[in-house]
């Protein structure tokens, strides 16, 4: 099996290395041999480690392929290929992978360095080793052998190399000449071609442009930063290349903040982390606004909520350790950090309350469509109810917040966002029970509903703050008139039906046989009314008829004696007589 897999993977390389051209010339498919090989091996998942030893064993099957071997196991021999060698596509092809091996490791000690600073380092080396191969193969393809769209490649994959070098050494300017370099040959190629590869090459060039513009916004660019916020609405993706550059951008502006003002009180800021939460809030939430899809709106929302609670794990664990170190027992007085945890508790539990409440719009919206695609869940009141009752619970967390008890007016807002949220969920309990037909406990409900907006209307009728984020209650309000007179009217057709139903045909009589009995039978106004049986059943009848002559003991007939022959009488005479019917 392992034979058969290393056959096809030479069989699918071979479609990809192409075959000398008219004239000698050779080339291969740079871009697309990286990203088929990156894609197969390891690098849809990050996994850098598993890509360098597939290029490490490829490299091995091509120096044996090619005879193209650096000594033996005792002794190393160093060799180079040059354009003299050069009467295979393979020969580029390993130049290539060499320089894939070296990246793939830099990549892999950019992971690691994470944790370990030192390594840094050596992914320096690595990169440098990879730009130095990258150079090699760009030497090798001005050779007059190779066509030009393979030197264009490599031209562009040596800029790309040199580009990520000077961009992990912060050499800023150097960076963004040789990205812009790269880009440049990238758009000319996508231009140039209409298959795949095009799609391929505009692909790179939309990897490359968040690096371009993190560049700008080192240099002094001062529009880059929201370039980058723009790129990555646009993408809809999060987690990826343009968070990282983001969040480095933000750290930077991070070192200008110092404080933040929440509710009337300033909050001194500290913790990096969190310091860069804050500066990116409101660029977040303006992204969470101009989403074109929800689906983008709800991952923009994840992403937020993700990086809000990694502040607030930052939080507490100064948190602790201030507790370590405090002497003093709590005299249940907040201190500034735990009232910069409930802002940040405050913020995550808006945010939620935010991202239920969108979710709850487009439920509402599809179900008042009822459109159903193919394969596509219809939603339910039920999964409105589980939204609302979510809802209500962070909002029952944020009264619980250390620090707000005295405040009146966040407490009032938290309530009237409560009794809005009640009214919606009841609203939608009293749908679900329209499905079951319950008429009496949805017109209970929509009592309560009222109840609920008229207990809001009173509450806002006093003035207080920050009203903006309140749902309308008047259309709720509305929309349950509304829906009772409806209630109303589908109560009384479901008790006509049921008295309908009591008159409908229970037996399977036609109607000849039930004409004295009063009933409802829709059927007979279309093409098969059932009126007689047909055909219709045998019945015994009487074969022939029987008749008694009783009337013949009592006749009586002439005697007929004379007519009879007597006996002695014979002769001639008779004989004749009896001959011509005559009987004395």
């Amino acid at each position: 099996q392992q034979g058969e897999r290393v056959r096809a993977n030479s069989d699918s390389n071979n479609l990809l290395l192409g075959f000398p051209c008219a004239g000698g010339m050779y080339g291969i498919l740079i871009l697309q041999i990286i990203k088929d090989s990156q894609q197969q091996h390891g690098l849809r998942h990050q996994d850098y480690q598993r890509y360098r030893g597939y290029c490490s064993r490829r490299l091995r099957r091509l120096r044996k392929t090619l005879g193209f071997k650096m000594g033996n196991r005792h002794k190393f021999t160093g060799k180079k290929v040059t354009a003299e060698l050069l009467s295979d596509n393979r020969y580029l092809l390993l130049v290539l992978i060499n320089a894939e091996r070296a990246w793939s490791y830099a990549m892999q000690l950019k992971q690691e360095a994470n944790t370990e600073p030192r390594k840094r380092f050596h992914l320096f080396s690595r990169l440098k080793k990879a730009v130095k191969h990258g150079e090699e193969l760009e030497r090798l393809c001005e050779s007059n052998r190779v066509d030009a769209k393979t030197k264009l490649e490599a031209q562009a994959y040596t800029a790309y190399l040199t580009g990520m070098l000077n961009f992990e050494l912060q050499e800023w300017k150097r960076a963004m000449e040789a990205l812009h370099t790269c880009k440049t040959i990238y758009e000319k190629l996508a231009s140039a071609f209409t298959d795949e590869q095009a799609v391929l090459y505009r692909q790179r060039v939309d990897e490359i442009s968040p690096n371009i513009r993190y560049c700008d916004y080192n240099i002094g660019d001062p529009l880059a930063m929201n370039e980058l916020i723009q790129m990555r609405l646009r993408s809809g993706e999060s987690g990826g290349l343009l968070d990282t550059l983001i969040t480095q951008t933000r750290a930077k502006q991070a070192a200008t903040m110092s404080e933040v003002e929440w509710r009337g009180r300033v909050i001194p800021v500290k913790i990096d982390k969190v310091r860069i939460f804050l500066l990116g809030l409101a660029d977040n939430e303006a992204a969470i606004a101009q989403a074109p899809t929800d689906e983008a709106k709800e991952r923009l929302y994840e992403s937020l909520l993700s990086e809000c609670r990694d502040a607030i794990q930052a939080v507490r664990e100064e948190l602790r350790k201030q507790r370590e170190r405090s002497l003093e027992p709590d005299l249940g007085k907040v201190s500034i950090l735990q009232y910069l945890h409930s802002y940040l508790a405050y913020i995550k539990l808006s945010t939620a309350i935010k991202r239920n409440v969108s979710m709850a719009e487009a439920l509402q919206k599809q179900l008042n469509e009822l459109s159903q695609e193919d394969g596509k869940r219809v939603p339910r009141p039920q999964d409105l109810i589980r939204v609302y009752e979510i809802i209500l619970q962070n909002l029952s967390e944020l009264t619980q917040l250390p620090g707000l008890e005295e405040d009146k007016n966040f407490q009032k807002e938290v309530e009237l966002k409560t009794l809005a949220y009640k009214a919606y969920r009841c609203f939608f309990i009293a749908q679900s029970y329209v499905l079951v037909k319950k008429w009496s406990e949805v017109l209970v409900l929509y009592e309560r509903v009222l109840k609920y907006i008229s207990e809001f209307q009173t509450l806002t009728s006093k003035p207080t703050n920050n009203l903006q984020d309140l749902p309308d209650m008047r259309e709720l309000a509305a929309r349950v008139n509304a829906e009772k007179y409806s209630l109303q009217a589908a109560a009384i057709l479901d008790e006509v039906s049921d008295m309908v139903s009591q008159l409908q045909v229970k037996d399977n009589k036609p109607l000849a046989e039930r004409l004295e009995v009063f009933s409802i039978e829709p059927s007979l106004v279309t093409k098969h009314a059932f009126l007689v049986e047909f055909p219709p059943h045998f019945q015994p009848i009487p074969c022939k008829p029987l008749f008694f002559d009783l009337a013949l003991n009592h006749a009586t007939f002439p005697p007929l004696e004379d007519k009879v022959e007597q006996k002695g009488r014979g002769g001639l005479t008779g004989y004749i007589k009896g001959f011509f019917g005559f009987r004395g």
